[in-house]
């Protein structure tokens, strides 16, 4: 490689990294919380897992019955979606349809809710959100879709820039990257360390940066292709015709315009599709035209990620005669499309080996904002130099102070916001989005703001961990308090949601403590020459 390129690799891999640091650390800080989205939906609802049970074992009789003293069902597609491990499923019904009706009309609004496995209970968006649910959409800044889904996009461009910054850190350092991976020079200057460090650690988390970085943009590429202008450049604002083309749709069966003569029953239906595929993993079932004479049912799901890593299945049955009208089997070889697309977003969400993989996944994520953090501080250290003006030194350091302030203030606000939730959120009535969004943006912008002013990237670090940690042992004994379930009690009652979460807080809490209160704040050397601050 010639220094040319080398030089012109090595400033776009800067460029990139420092142009989307901080949205990249808020991604993956957040994204390592949301591997545990379903714990912590069970946490903070007191809804553990194994007392709920899965769509392949629904009352679907039942459960219908229960909407049917809300609502007539009769000539309405009814779906349900279990997409996350919880006692909640999602329950979609369609308008009434009409008989007269021909070809894509207005888009008529249904029913949506969200229906406890449980108890039957069903609640809206707003009254089901969760602290689990918002540092997911966090991740991709679901929060800041103002206009159509300009969240998505700032996402989708920080993930591209992620994945070239990826590509040209691996070219830049192909060379020396065994040798660099074992060089580390505690002793050295302050850029020396924090090269090393970053090097090392990038290595360290290459795979997994870049599985994220290709999954990322692919889902998000996915996403940003149906917003609202794509689809009236391209369809002429037929989202019917671009949701087809896209297999987004369900299949569609007309009305007969008569009703069924006999009685009918789905649970049968989903008793010989257990006994047709016992390994099936059921996440959705839907019911097309309830009541009418061409009424079908269909159910979808996967296998088992032991038996098949990546795979899709489905089976339609029409209630009438009992046939089955279509079937994809889950334990054969899939399409090239389905299976590319199962594994990117099994490769993405890490729901394939369980609770093993979901910690190493956070451990690898955080590791990821180190790395971020350091490729910053890199840049910083390099430009902290006699020959650079006093106002561009100077508006560096503000920078950074800035940055470090706002990306190590996400630990304690975490913490704060799911102590919070515990303590303020037990009222059904209360408004869950409304807490969650000011709890958390409020309290990050005031630690943001006091420690971009104090100036000291050392006490930044110091006291984030430390405060972060303080809070966060308070998690464990809020959860206690208020539901019961003490961490012993979560053990001994087979709730390992519940559990999980409390023990995570207990040992991410003590070991960054012990961490915090061994950094030193003394003798260090100042950013720019009339104040003393720390690199």
């Amino acid at each position: 490689m010639s220094n040319r390129i080398y030089n012109i690799l090595f400033h776009t891999h800067t460029i990139s990294g420092i142009f989307i640091s901080l949205a990249l650390y808020v991604i993956f800080f957040a994204g390592s919380f949301s591997f545990f989205r379903d714990e912590i939906n069970s946490w903070e609802r007191n809804e553990p897992l194994a007392q709920g049970w899965k769509m392949s074992d629904m009352d679907f009789d039942r459960v219908i019955d229960s909407l049917k003293t809300n609502d007539t069902l009769v000539n309405r597609d009814i779906s349900f979606n279990q997409y996350y491990d919880e006692q909640r499923l999602s329950l979609s019904i369609s308008p009434a349809k009409n008989l007269e009706e021909k070809g894509p009309k207005r888009r008529r609004r249904g029913t949506f809710m969200y229906l406890n496995t449980q108890d039957m209970k069903t609640y809206d968006y707003r009254s089901s959100y969760s602290l689990g649910e918002f540092l997911y959409r966090l991740h991709f800044f679901a929060q800041l879709n103002f206009y159509g889904r300009s969240g998505y996009l700032l996402a989708g461009i920080v993930a591209f820039f992620f994945l070239f910054a990826v590509i040209t850190g691996v070219l830049v350092h192909w060379k020396k990257i065994i040798s660099n991976f074992f060089m580390f020079r505690p002793k050295a200057s302050i850029k020396n360390l924090w090269t090393d460090a970053h090097t090392a650690l990038g290595i360290l988390g290459l795979p997994y940066q870049f599985i994220f970085a290709l999954t990322g943009v692919y889902l998000i590429v996915g996403t940003t292709l149906m917003s609202p202008a794509f689809v009236k450049f391209l369809y002429e604002d037929n989202i019917e015709k671009a949701y087809d083309d896209f297999g987004f749709n369900p299949p569609s069966y007309a009305l007969s315009g008569e009703n069924l003569q006999s009685a009918f029953s789905i649970n049968p239906f989903l008793k010989q599709t257990k006994e047709k595929w016992p390994d099936f993993d059921i996440r959705s079932a839907h019911i097309f035209n309830y009541g009418d004479q061409n009424m079908h049912v269909k159910f979808e799901g996967k296998s088992d990620f032991d038996r098949k890593f990546a795979s899709s299945g489905s089976i339609t049955y029409k209630v009438s005669t009992g046939e089955i009208v279509s079937e994809e089997n889950p334990f054969k070889d899939v399409s090239y499309i389905d299976g590319s697309r199962a594994v990117l977003q099994r490769l993405h969400f890490g729901d394939f080996g369980g609770i093993a993989v979901k910690l190493i996944y956070f451990i690898m994520g955080i590791v990821t904002c180190f790395v971020i953090i350091s490729g910053v501080m890199i840049w910083l250290v390099a430009r902290d130099k006699k020959h650079v003006s006093p106002a561009k030194r100077k508006f560096n350091a503000w920078l950074v102070w800035f940055y470090l302030a706002g990306c190590l203030s996400m630990y304690p606000v975490t913490a704060f916001t799911f102590l919070m939730v515990k303590l303020g959120l037990q009222d059904p009535s209360a408004d869950r989005v409304g807490f969650i969004f000011q709890t958390y943006f409020w309290s990050w912008l005031l630690l943001t703001l006091i420690f971009t002013f104090m100036r000291n990237n050392t006490l930044t670090n110091k006291y984030t961990l430390i405060l972060g940690s303080v809070l966060g042992l308070l998690v464990p004994l809020a959860n206690g308090m208020v539901t019961g379930n003490w961490l012993w009690v979560s053990w001994a009652s087979g709730y390992s949601d519940i559990f999980l979460i409390d023990a995570f807080w207990l040992i991410t809490s003590i070991s960054a403590l012990l961490i915090g209160l061994k950094i030193k704040t003394e003798n260090q050397r100042p950013i720019i020459a009339d104040r003393k601050v720390s690199a």
